[in-house]
C-alpha cells in the first residue's frame, strides 16, 4: 500500500504564478529523474486562500520518501532552478505537509 504525502504551500501575495510556472516548467521534470510521482496538484477555487498550491505525491514508504526527497533536495539542477525562480523574490510564505494512508474503501490503494 502507497502512502500519499499532501502539501500545501502558501505564496506570498501575488506570488501563485511564479510557483505554478515553476512545478509546471521545472520541479516536476527533476522529479522525475529521481522517481518522485505526483498524484495530482491543486490550486484553490473557493477556501480560505486563493494564493495556495496544493498538491499529493506518492511514495512506497517513509524510507522510500527520505532517500527520494533528500536526492531531490540536494540536486544542483534543484538548487539553481529554485533560485533562479526566486531573483525576483520569495515565492512561498509557508508549507505543510502531511502523510495520508487511504482507508479500506478508498479510491486509490
Amino acid at each position: 500500500m502507497s502512502i500519499y504525502e499532501l502539501r500545501v504551500y502558501r505564496c506570498l501575495p501575488g506570488r501563485l504564478p511564479a510557483l505554478v510556472k515553476r512545478f509546471g516548467e521545472t520541479t516536476t521534470k527533476i522529479w522525475e529523474k529521481h522517481g518522485i510521482k505526483q498524484a495530482g496538484f491543486f490550486t484553490t477555487l473557493v477556501g480560505e486562500s486563493n494564493q495556495d498550491l496544493t498538491y499529493l505525491l506518492e511514495w512506497d514508504s517513509l524510507a522510500d520518501r527520505e532517500k527520494k526527497w533528500n536526492a531531490f533536495q540536494s540536486d544542483p539542477e534543484w538548487i539553481k532552478e529554485r533560485a533562479d525562480s526566486e531573483k525576483d523574490g520569495q515565492i512561498v510564505a509557508n508549507i505543510a505537509s502531511s502523510f495520508l494512508v487511504p482507508t479500506s474503501f478508498s479510491s486509490v490503494k
